[in-house]
């Protein structure tokens, strides 16, 4: 790769950007792109070839058209990306991409960034993850209820529970099951869908959703984990906690967590 590169903006009307880009991929072989009333070609190339066909194409064919040029820097993105996104550590976790090495002294959990899906850097996973970190026991069994990513329902297998998720989105369910793949962990069941598709209960269910959804399935969450079992919710904005702390408000409030504007609340049934 080049240390720089030439923009060109081809400007035209609206009517002509079809039929200039046109011409322009076929005397040239790079990528372009076209807006509304420009099409962009850039090039590591020599451009004097491309830009005189263009303007004699413009005059012959009485196109209205501007020229800009500019030489850029050449950006490695991938690198600049991978750059971007940091190791976090949250609790006894230290989550991190693959292009980090694993941190001794901490229970490492891989995932790479995608789509929307929590990588451990939102406040409501990162207090989740502390909270896990300190209730968890081995042997306990764990639902997680929107699983996203799946990072809630690893850190607990990575501390010996048997686990099982759930998500109304079919591409969080994928991208959970990747990542457990990825991590080298097994689950005991995943599906689209909410908690109420599950039978059993569970000694800790973990659901962070959103506040509006969390006392919409409450009696559903209720209802899977067992009697004095734990329950931690989180996904919650301070000023949606007071209807979530009424849907629950039978249950034994154990601990209250704020991290910036989220709240996580922690249950015992």
């Amino acid at each position: 790769m080049q240390e720089r590169y030439t923009e060109l903006r081809f400007l035209t009307e609206p009517a002509f950007v079809d039929l200039l880009a046109d011409f322009i991929a076929s005397v040239s072989d790079e990528a372009i792109e076209y807006g509304n009333d420009r099409v962009i070609l850039r090039t590591e190339k020599e451009s004097t070839t491309v830009v005189d066909a263009v303007r004699t194409l413009a005059e012959e064919a009485k196109i209205p058209l501007q020229i800009e040029e500019e030489e850029k820097e050449n950006v490695d993105w991938i690198q600049s990306y991978q750059d971007s996104v940091q190791p976090i550590e949250a609790g006894p976790f230290y989550i991190h991409p693959e292009w980090y090495a694993p941190k001794e002294g901490k229970i490492n959990i891989l995932i790479n960034p995608a789509l929307a899906f929590g990588s451990g850097h939102h406040a409501t996973t990162h207090s989740c993850l502390e909270a896990l970190g300190e209730r968890i026991r081995e042997g306990d069994t764990l639902l997680d209820v929107g699983c996203g990513s799946g990072i809630l329902a690893l850190a607990a297998r990575k501390l010996g529970a048997q686990v099982e998720l759930c998500d109304t989105d079919p591409l969080a369910v994928q991208s959970a099951a990747e990542n457990f793949a990825l991590n080298g962990e097994k689950y005991e069941a995943i599906w689209e869908g909410s908690a109420h598709k599950s039978g059993k209960s569970y000694d800790v269910v973990v659901a962070n959703i959103i506040a509006d959804v969390l006392k919409a399935i409450a009696p559903q969450l209720k209802a899977r984990v067992k009697a004095g079992g734990t329950l931690i919710l989180s996904g919650i904005l301070d000023k949606k906690e007071a209807p979530v702390a009424e849907a629950f408000e039978d249950l034994e409030l154990l601990e209250r967590r704020s991290r910036d504007e989220w709240v996580t609340l922690v249950y015992r049934a």
